[in-house]
């Protein structure tokens, strides 16, 4: 059984068939939204940041909304093995009450924040020179910016409405906001011209942004008037940048390539395109080398799917521990498929990226 398919936009794929697959080649790794799927790449977390890009000096940007930045905040730190297991156990053990209320999700959420950030998490993810996490947010205005649900679901309702006509329409009511160690270092170049900001991350607001980067609507509280950011409700990342729809690059021409491991193969741009046909531009992906499991693998997980968050109401809390622990052990052959493909160089591994 294989459990691993790598696929790679044009751009991609005729450096990697120029060059192989070389840690060097990369500038920046995207990782997407979706709560406990990232369960999935686990495995290739620990090997990428372990022994992949163990040897590298220049900067490599991580850039993550909702779990993926919660992944990049751990895994920017100076012993990523660790922090992103002490992540990933902590977030597999979360319980709720039977009918948790918004404060009492909000609450568990900051407390996962502060196990990510415990000790000197935070000064090493502000001081990391080589691998650099930025934290995606969206800024909301009109009915979405308050917590009230009947206002939340008016304000998603217009919001569904809008991007069903075009993904672009999303900028009536959200903003880009990305937190970053360091400004104008990379360029995000947006087929809708969503508006997009930059904020500095300081050690008074690492904590805010990685907590409005995971606040889904409806279930989290949102975060107001982020320090050193403009004054408003900031909420999670993915309902703009579910799994991005944005070209990546840099000035540094030597490090051409994004590395982006997925849960899947059929990205969606954001939120809201969850359940439409709609898909990514192909030329957001063009330098794009895309790492996910295999619907062979996936097919022998328990529950024949990758975990979720209707795991929570579906299962009760032994077994979605069990079930959540298995996936994170089985995650280990996702990396040991990569570690084989980059120590042969088989490049006939790798099949074209194509998301139309």
């Amino acid at each position: 059984m294989k459990s691993l398919q790598i696929f790679a936009g044009p751009s991609a794929l005729r450096v990697i068939n120029e060059q192989g697959i070389n840690p060097n080649l990369f500038s920046a790794m995207l990782g997407a939204s979706g709560g406990p799927k990232w369960f999935t790449l686990l495995g290739l977390d620990r090997y990428l940041f372990g022994q992949f890009f163990s040897s590298v000096e220049h900067c490599v940007h991580l850039i993550g909304s909702s779990a993926g930045a919660f992944r990049f905040a751990a895994l920017s730190q100076q012993q990523p093995d660790s922090a992103i297991e002490r992540l990933a156990d902590h977030y597999s053990r979360v319980t709720y009450s039977d009918k948790p209320s918004l404060g009492e999700i909000s609450d568990k959420g900051a407390e996962m924040v502060d196990v990510l950030l415990a000790g000197t998490g935070m000064d090493e993810i502000l001081t990391n020179r080589t691998m650099q996490p930025h934290f995606i947010t969206a800024k909301t205005n009109g009915l979405l910016a308050y917590d009230h649900k009947a206002a939340q679901l008016l304000g998603l309702a217009r919001s569904y409405g809008l991007n069903r006509i075009k993904r672009s329409h999303l900028g009536k009511q959200y903003q880009r906001v990305v937190f970053t160690p360091r400004l104008n270092q990379l360029r995000l170049d947006d087929p809708a011209k969503i508006s997009t900001i930059e904020v500095a991350l300081t050690p008074r607001n690492v904590r805010q942004a990685l907590l409005a980067s995971g606040s889904i609507p409806m279930l989290l509280k949102g975060v107001r008037d982020i320090d050193g950011a403009p004054k408003g409700t900031y909420r999670d990342g993915g309902i703009i940048d579910y799994h991005f729809d944005f070209k990546v690059s840099t000035d540094n021409d030597k490090h051409p390539l994004v590395l982006f491991p997925h849960f899947n193969a059929m990205p969606r741009a954001g939120w809201f395109d969850k359940r439409l046909k709609r898909t990514p531009l192909n030329s957001s992906f063009d330098n794009v080398v895309m790492l996910c499991p295999t619907p062979e693998f996936i097919d022998q997980l328990p529950h024949r799917k990758i975990p979720d968050r209707n795991d929570f109401s579906d299962l009760d809390a032994k077994a979605r521990l069990h079930y959540w622990q298995c996936v994170l052990a089985q995650s280990e052959l996702l990396a040991t498929e990569f570690s084989q493909v980059v120590q042969t160089q088989d490049i006939s591994q790798i099949k074209p990226l194509n998301l139309v």
